[in-house]
């Protein structure tokens, strides 16, 4: 399983690609999981109910399962890197997306957009692998996309996951140099 991190900025377009990619994935027949990073605390049980109640018991996990979703609830003490998230949670997918984790090892997508008025997260030392960006001179040498190109983007996480291969119908005519 391939796990590509998408990061930048807040308000740069993180999420909404994010939505892009996983529509145009699924349409050429792949299962793509997500995995986002929140800066913030985020409340994932409500107080009071049953497996609220068990984690606070002490249960390492709680899951809900309902007729048509699931949840889990784990500990999360230390801070985890998608990869390892990606492995013990999300094995079904045959990618993982993650949103921010722009500090974690592997490979990561950065939108950078010139109105944000922000310099890049991340360096290429840092496992930067494209920009997707509407600036031209901000690492020259990475292959660029226009914040629109969603199936050149798509096509090089393709080609970065060695998953063109196992799904034909994902074309490969495109070497991610986008814009």
């Amino acid at each position: 399983m391939t796990v590509i991190s998408i990061v930048g900025h807040s308000n740069a377009g993180k999420t909404t690609l994010i939505e892009k990619l996983i529509r145009e994935f699924c349409g050429r027949g792949l299962r793509v999981a997500t995995i986002k990073h929140a800066h913030h605390k985020v409340e994932l049980d409500t107080p009071g109910k049953d497996s609220y109640r068990y984690k606070q018991a002490g249960a390492v996990m709680s899951m809900l399962l309902t007729r048509d979703a699931l949840q889990l609830v784990a500990d999360a003490k230390e801070e985890r890197e998608p990869e390892q998230l990606a492995q013990r949670f999300l094995g079904e997918a045959d990618l993982v997306l993650a949103e921010g984790f722009s500090h974690a090892p592997g490979e990561k997508i950065e939108v950078l957009r010139r109105e944000c008025g922000k310099p890049a997260r991340c360096a290429i030392e840092d496992g930067l692998i494209a920009i997707v960006t509407d600036m031209d001179e901000v690492y020259p040498q990475l292959p660029h996309f226009g914040l629109e190109d969603v199936r050149g983007i798509a096509e090089l996480i393709l080609q970065q996951a060695k998953l063109i291969s196992a799904h034909p119908s994902t074309g490969s005519g495109r070497t991610g140099e986008g814009k």
